[in-house]
């Protein structure tokens, strides 16, 4: 390299290093100034927090409760967000419930507040007990955080169509959050209840049904899920009241057993101690037992396990069963009866003492009024076979009813009888467990029954055989391991009176009474091969 090109080259460098330099100095300039101002800004922001803090008049009367630990009991009565009305109009009130919305409007902000399936709107504004920074504060509390308000209940003049309580709203004095709920949630609740409606614009959003699944503690606050687990507390009251009237003894059964409940092969296996155990499929053999010890009248509730992987609409590994067995004088036609007018009392609950929750779950999901006769409509197997017939359907006499064949029966007893549930007697022995009771005048039919609701199965029952030779040579029949059922037959073995019974699904009453497409949202946590969690 010659002396001019080494010459060259270094001032190059020279150059290319005075202009870094100057690229540095100007970012620190840059970053001086920034900071300058950051600094600046924050010394603002200090002062009128000060400022602000002086002025605020209203600093007591807000803000972040301390964490409840029930440090002290205050002399302070809570009034109910359903109880609000035109009746308290004037009276100075408490009420603790979740933030629904905030709309924050020039020096006021609307809130409402929602407690369970009610809610009430809410204004903070500016005036002699507010100041505008409690306003400022009342409109970033975050949605579903719970506040205790005291407000002046107010009537208004024209009623609130989207609260529940459209006749008052509440003036708040003071607001205090008393558990703070993150600010990001995993769905709306507004969008969780919107109805799901064919050709609706775009752009209006609806929670699909693993979403809410997956976010269960959320999707339970809204007021459809809230209507649907307390119309199904209400079948259960109804349920255990009509009975326990009728004379049954509500009996605990267990749900850890050494043998499947009905001789299948559907159980899930647990470890217990040094050999293996099942859980029960469902409280056959105790409520049977039960009668065979003299309690003549017996029913229970309680979890039933059924390990099969049915992924549809109506199925779970895990139901509440509503479980009855019963003994009879002369003919069990009496067990019918006596389940179906429990049925027909269920029914005529919810009809008059729940129509608030059926109309709060028809918004989202409209579906006709259940219909139901008394007495009710019991048809024998036959003519169920000869109605399907009549519509086309190509079926033997002792072949079982579909799913889609029970569907379409259930609307042919519609459109003939009017009613949504009905009986179904006299199913073919061939299509029913080794434990029911053969027809004596027809040997290829029995004495069994199933139950249905808007054309869906709710209950399966039949008289049991109560003899133990009768029932050995049945169990033998359906290729039974009779050592399998060893304790099961031996109930027998001591005088058993004649007696029937059946099972009935708590889900699948609640989901075909309001007239909803999947058992999972009548479940509170639902399991099914696919879920196990929340």
């Amino acid at each position: 390299m010659t002396k001019e090109q080494v010459k060259g080259s270094s001032a190059e460098e020279e150059e290319q290093q005075a202009a870094q330099s100057k690229k540095a100095l100007k970012k620190q300039q840059k970053e001086a100034e920034k900071a300058a101002k950051k600094a600046e800004k924050q010394a603002k922001l200090t002062a009128d927090q000060q400022t602000t803090e002086e002025d605020d008049f209203a600093q007591d009367r807000y803000g972040v409760c301390v964490m409840l630990q029930s440090q002290e009991k205050l002399d302070r009565s809570l009034v109910r967000v359903c109880e609000l009305s035109p009746d308290k109009a004037g009276q100075t009130v408490w009420v603790r419930a979740r933030i629904h919305t905030s709309r924050a409007k020039g020096k006021q902000c609307f809130l409402v507040l929602r407690q369970q399936q009610f809610n009430v709107q809410a204004l903070v504004a500016v005036g002699e007990r507010a100041s505008k920074q409690m306003v400022k504060f009342a409109a970033n509390i975050t949605k579903e955080s719970i506040v205790d308000v005291e407000a002046v209940v107010q009537k208004v003049e024209q009623k609130i169509e989207s609260c529940s309580q459209q006749d008052v709203e509440l003036h708040i004095q003071r607001l205090f959050v008393v558990s703070q709920a993150e600010p990001r949630l995993p769905l709306q609740l507004d969008d969780a209840v919107r109805p799901e409606v064919e050709g609706e614009e775009e752009g209006r959003a609806t929670v699909n049904q693993d979403t809410r699944l997956d976010n269960r503690v959320i999707d339970l606050r809204t007021t459809t899920s809230q209507a649907i687990f307390r119309l199904q507390s209400g079948v259960c009251q109804l349920f255990r009241d009509t009975l326990t009237k009728k004379g049954f003894v509500e009996i605990q059964t267990p749900k850890i057993i050494s043998a499947a409940s009905e001789g299948g092969a559907n159980v899930f296996t647990v470890s217990y101690f040094k050999t293996s155990a099942y859980l029960a499929q469902s409280p056959q053999l105790y409520k049977q037992m039960c009668i065979c010890a003299d309690f003549d009248k017996v029913f229970c509730v309680g979890p039933v396990f059924r390990a099969e992987d049915s992924n549809t609409h109506r199925h779970l590994t895990e139901f509440v069963g509503l479980d009855i067995e019963m003994a009879f004088n002369y003919h069990y036609h009496e067990v019918i009866d006596s389940i179906t007018d429990t049925m027909v009392q269920i029914f005529k609950g919810l009809r008059d003492n729940f129509q608030s929750e059926i109309q709060t779950v028809c918004k989202q999901y409209p579906s006709e009024p259940f219909k139901f006769l008394e007495p009710t409509l019991r048809l024998e197997f036959t003519e169920a076979v000869t109605l399907l017939r009549s519509a086309g359907v190509e079926m033997g006499d002792e072949e079982d009813l579909s799913t889609p064949n029970e569907k379409l029966l259930g609307r042919l007893v519609k459109e003939k009888y009017d009613t949504d549930f009905y009986v179904l007697d006299k199913y073919p022995l061939a299509v029913r467990p080794f434990y029911t009771m053969p027809d004596p005048h027809n040997p290829k039919y029995s004495n069994s029954y199933d139950m249905f609701m808007r054309g869906e199965e709710i209950l399966s029952g039949a008289q049991r055989v109560h003899d133990a030779q009768l029932l050995t040579e049945r169990a033998l029949h359906h290729g039974i391991d009779l050592e399998k059922i060893k304790s099961y037959i031996d109930s027998f073995r001591y005088g058993a009176p004649p007696h029937a019974g059946g099972g009935i699904g708590l889900e699948r009453v609640t989901m075909l009474y309001l007239g909803l497409h999947n058992v999972r949202q009548t479940s509170m946590f639902p399991r099914d091969p696919k879920r196990l969690t929340p």
